[in-house]
């Protein structure tokens, strides 16, 4: 499949979509097709790029260039000139913005309800809520209308809806990845986040967001360590306090 069948296919899944809530505003048509020929243009060859044709949502806190950023709040919404940086290293990658999701508003929420763009639902069950705040971008994974989607998380925002959708969450380190062009909920603590339906495809996605940048002043040059193999400790709820009220599968977990 060409990133421009790849392209089509997107279209088509996004008319489809019984979910109007998902997206608050969708990459038009003709700058996605134009966007893929020109991906081919650059890159000719098939996988040249590591993220070559690939598409992806964004949470509406996060800028993308000629897509209005609103925070979930239509008072708010401005005009970005340039991309936020891990947007413009996704680009650079190859990857293929379909559109800016849905959140709970200036992403204060763990639910997915609080936005006046409506409220997406879980995939599994409309009567079910998606999580939150980034409530899109779980949901356009999730329902197959892109490969990953970026989020963001200062408390469970990314993790919460990627559990209520069967994704993978993946919050990285934080200072590991840029937050340049990101409407900050609490700016010491955020994180651009990545939904992905397996942990590989997101540590790939994360390896090419990842990296100083100077323009950040939360952003670290992080090194890896690894976890000691010898005298880990694991914590294991006390028999006083393993009250789960009835929910027995959990308590069983």
């Amino acid at each position: 499949m060409t990133p421009l069948q790849m392209i089509d296919e997107i279209i088509a899944r996004r008319e489809a979509s019984a979910d109007p809530a998902i997206f608050i505003t969708q990459t038009p048509p003709d700058q996605l097709r134009a966007a893929a020929k020109e991906l081919i243009q650059r890159a000719p060859e098939p996988n040249s790029l590591p993220l070559w044709g690939v598409p992806f949502a964004v949470k509406d806190n996060i800028d993308v260039a000629g897509l209005p950023t609103t925070a979930g709040c239509p008072a708010f919404a401005y005009e970005p000139d340039k991309d936020a940086a891990v947007v413009a290293r996704l680009k650079t990658a190859g990857a293929l913005v379909i559109g800016k999701t849905n959140l709970d508003q200036f992403a204060t929420g763990l639910n997915g309800t609080r936005s006046p763009y409506g409220a997406p639902r879980s995939v599994f069950n409309r009567d079910y809520v998606s999580g939150g705040s980034s409530s899109g971008s779980a949901v356009a994974v999730g329902a197959g209308l892109a490969s990953f989607a970026l989020g963001t998380d200062t408390a469970g925002s990314g993790r919460v809806p990627a559990a209520f959708n069967n994704l993978v969450g993946i919050k990285p380190t934080p200072g590991l990845v840029p937050n340049v062009g990101v409407v900050p909920a609490c700016r010491s603590v955020d994180v651009v986040t990545i939904f992905s339906a397996t942990v590989g495809d997101g540590v790939a996605i994360r390896k090419v967001m990842e990296g100083y940048d100077a323009a950040d002043p939360y952003s670290r040059k992080a090194t890896a360590t690894t976890l000691p193999h010898q005298d880990l400790r694991i914590g294991v709820l006390d028999v006083s306090e393993r009250e789960f009220f009835e929910n027995n599968e959990v308590e069983a977990l």
